[in-house]
């Protein structure tokens, strides 16, 4: 028998563990405080329903949801009766942003973007001061050191106000002087030429690279260490880069470097799938033998790996992935190319974000993937990579999305800049003084065209140029392009005649074998040449009106290892114009050759060859305009022009022009002069032919010249001067054994 008191406290405890009421069928919602925000809407905010269970922790979720939403500065919640009490304070809504002090439109966008708080968001003081230090900083990186911000609020009727930025922007922070310090190798002269960033001068009132820019900064900390990259030195750091302050509002850009062991190729593998085919990599497997002891350089290995990619997709391997093994031996390097065949899926969609002035044709015309194709990672790396060489964006992200059926979905997220460049030099020498201006904009209407318009003036010339370019017309990788120019010559004093030109070409360009370009051009020009007193019977007769249409084809096969201070290949450019419809029928070929090695560590050696020809088809005689004259740059130690035939006391020029050239850099030879660099050099050359005048003779003879040419970079700019020995003359030659030329930038 169980006593009654425990029955009694069974009962109890049943009553409370098994029958303690619920209110979740029973709760009531009441919302307060809001004006602008619907009740509906704060409840989907903090997900309330009326089934909810209430308590501690559905309470806190509630508040933390609402926070989160940023409309309320303040919530509260209590729950009595069955009643779900939510009071809330709503936060003030921004009706409008003002930017004082800055007018300039570029940098306005520049700092409003990105920003927190937005015209018809919510206010709070922590975004607010978010938002100010965003600014500040977005100033600094357009130049804006010492700029100073205050903000204000403008409160306004019904809980809306404005947000005042007054902004004193100051002036902009100029860079003062460029300092590389470490153990940089190279020569300042050679780094600066490498870096965007330059020194302020007070005639550089067009370029915006003297300001100190926190962007251009970090782009060149990048060319800087692809550069080292490029020479061998694989384990560079450019440890810092900073600003220290030396005047008021002028800074000094210092650069450290530590480029450390400089490293080589050593023994190199392909690894392939056991369904890949060796054979057809036999290309590569040779190239892997002719680096082995050559000092390593990133743009080799992407030239490896840019033809194994080519090799895999022309198999028609769908899916390979390249992985690269390196091992570091004291200073060589193993490398072994992994190719890898990922499983096989397809893209199902492409995304892309933040081009604003860009049409997305123009992106999508890089894209070497498209929606339903099979993923493929290199394609997709070479489609990333076309999009940032486009140089149309300040920053180009991408993100590969695993959707729930496998297939991918790519993310493309691209940030605009400034397209357009202006650009002021001018140049003084032995051979007369040059000035040059152009507009250039290299993305129109944001559809990828470029366009520039150009002008030169030198002492006896006068050229103005408009040109327009689609450098992928209509998807098809070809470049397809139009230009007007006009260009006087006056040679009245110097060879005693003066042409005008004035005409328009047009034409096309793409890549017909691998690294060999082709061009093709229709040039249409209308010419007048007078002559003077000083001019011969023969060239008085070639006075007159001409119009010319010439087709011209251009073959540029190019094995350069790098554009830039290249140190390794060649580069064979070979040129023709075929006359269409002439009054002289004049055919012209063109051919240049250069050669690049490298003797021993920082030496760049060269040899080059050139060939001129111009001749009538139908057996007229050529125009004086057409008649051809060495440069002067390939042969030193004469005067430009003043070589070859003559014509009474003129020189003419002749039908056949040839060069060869050799120079050598001499980097041990004054090598703790940071500014400054030596070349020696050999040139020889030939003019001849005179087809208007049997009589005449045709001066052929070699004529060559030995020297030394010194490259100094000057406070107001490049300085070159050589001194030339000839070592073969004629009689008729005019020498000069001293030549300089001084340009700059403005």
């Amino acid at each position: 028998m169980f006593h009654p008191q425990f029955k009694l406290l069974t009962l109890i405890l049943v009553y409370i563990f098994l029958i303690q009421p619920t209110y979740s069928n029973e709760i009531k919602i009441k919302i307060t405080g809001n004006e602008r925000v619907s009740a509906e809407t704060i409840k989907m905010f903090g997900s309330i329903t009326p089934d909810i269970e209430v308590n501690a922790q559905k309470t806190n979720n509630i508040l933390k949801k609402l926070y989160e939403s940023n409309f309320f500065e303040d919530v509260s919640i209590s729950f009595e009766n069955n009643i779900l009490l939510i009071n809330v304070k709503e936060k003030p809504i921004i009706i409008d942003i003002n930017y004082n002090g800055v007018k300039n439109k570029e940098l306005r966008q520049i700092i409003s973007e990105n920003r927190i708080l937005k015209p018809r968001s919510s206010f709070d003081e922590v975004s607010l001061r978010k938002d100010q230090n965003k600014i500040l900083s977005s100033l600094k990186g357009s130049g804006y050191y010492f700029a100073v911000i205050n903000s204000k609020i403008q409160k306004l009727d019904n809980n809306k106000l404005n947000i005042i930025y007054d902004i004193n922007l100051g002036e902009k922070s100029k860079i003062k002087r460029i300092t590389f310090i470490g153990d940089k190798i190279f020569k300042d002269k050679k780094l600066r030429n490498i870096i965007i960033s330059e020194e302020y001068k007070f005639w550089k009132f067009i370029s915006g690279r003297k300001f100190l820019n926190k962007d251009i900064i970090n782009l060149d900390m990048r060319l800087l260490k692809n550069f080292y990259l490029n020479k061998g030195y694989k384990n560079v750091e450019i440890n810092s880069s900073f600003a220290k302050l030396i005047n008021e509002n002028e800074f000094e850009l210092i650069f450290n470097i530590v480029p450390k062991n400089k490293i080589y190729f050593n023994n190199i593998d392909l690894v392939l799938p056991s369904d890949f085919k060796s054979e057809v990599f036999k290309d590569i497997y040779e190239m892997f033998e002719e680096l082995k002891g050559e000092p390593f350089s990133l743009a080799t290995q992407e030239i490896i790996i840019n033809k194994i990619e080519i090799i895999s997709l022309a198999e028609q391997f769908e899916s390979p992935k390249i992985l690269i093994d390196e091992n570091i031996t004291e200073n060589k390097l193993d490398l072994q190319f992994l190719i890898k065949e990922s499983e096989k899926l397809y893209v199902d969609k492409i995304n892309i974000f933040g081009n604003n002035v860009t049409l997305e044709s123009v992106i999508r015309n890089q894209l070497l993937l498209d929606e339903g194709d099979p993923y493929n990672e290199i394609l997709y790396t070479k489609s990333i990579n076309r999009i940032k060489s486009l140089n149309f964006f300040k920053e180009t992200n991408a993100e590969i999305i695993d959707n729930e059926n496998g297939n991918k979905t790519i993310n493309i997220l691209v940030e605009e800049k400034p397209t357009g460049e202006i650009a002021l030099g001018a140049g003084a020498g032995t051979n007369g003084a040059t000035i040059g201006f152009s507009v250039k904009e290299n993305n129109f209407l944001g559809k990828g065209i470029n366009l520039v318009n150009s002008i030169k003036l030198s002492e006896d010339s006068v050229k103005g140029k408009f040109n327009i370019k689609n450098p992928n017309y209509k998807n098809s990788d070809k470049s397809v392009n139009f230009g007007i120019q006009a260009l006087e010559i006056d040679r009245l004093s110097a060879f005693g005649y003066k042409t005008n030109k004035t005409g328009f070409s047009f034409g096309t360009g793409f890549e017909y074998l691998n690294d060999l370009n082709l061009n093709i051009n229709v040039e249409n020009f209308y010419e007048k040449i007078t002559t003077d007193g000083s001019a011969s019977v023969l060239q008085k007769t070639q006075e007159g009106n001409y119009w010319d249409s010439f087709l011209e084809l251009d073959f540029d096969y190019d094995k350069r290892n790098q554009r830039y201070d290249t140190n390794a290949g060649f580069r064979n450019f070979y040129s023709i114009k075929l006359p269409v419809i002439s009054d002289t029928n004049t055919l012209s070929n063109s051919l240049n050759y250069k050669y690049f090695t490298e003797l021993y560590d920082n030496n760049i050696t060269t040899a080059s060859l050139m060939v001129l020809t111009a001749n009538s088809v139908s057996g007229e005689n050529i125009k004086l305009s057409e008649r051809l004259f060495v440069p002067g740059y390939k042969l030193r130690g004469f005067e430009n022009g003043k070589i070859g035939p003559k014509d009474g006391n003129d020189f003419i020029g002749g039908n056949f022009v040839s060069s060869a050239n050799i120079t050598t850099t001499l980097p041990q030879i004054l090598s703790n002069y940071q500014n400054l660099d030596i070349v020696l050099f050999f040139d020889a050359a030939n003019v001849w032919g005179v087809d208007y005048s049997s009589s005449i003779d045709d001066g052929s003879a070699i004529r060559s010249s030995l020297g030394f040419a010194v490259d100094w970079s000057t406070a107001v700019g490049p300085l070159t001067f050589s001194f030339a020995q000839p070592l073969l003359k004629e009689n008729t030659d005019v020498t000069e054994t001293f030549r300089f030329n001084l340009g700059t930038t403005f």
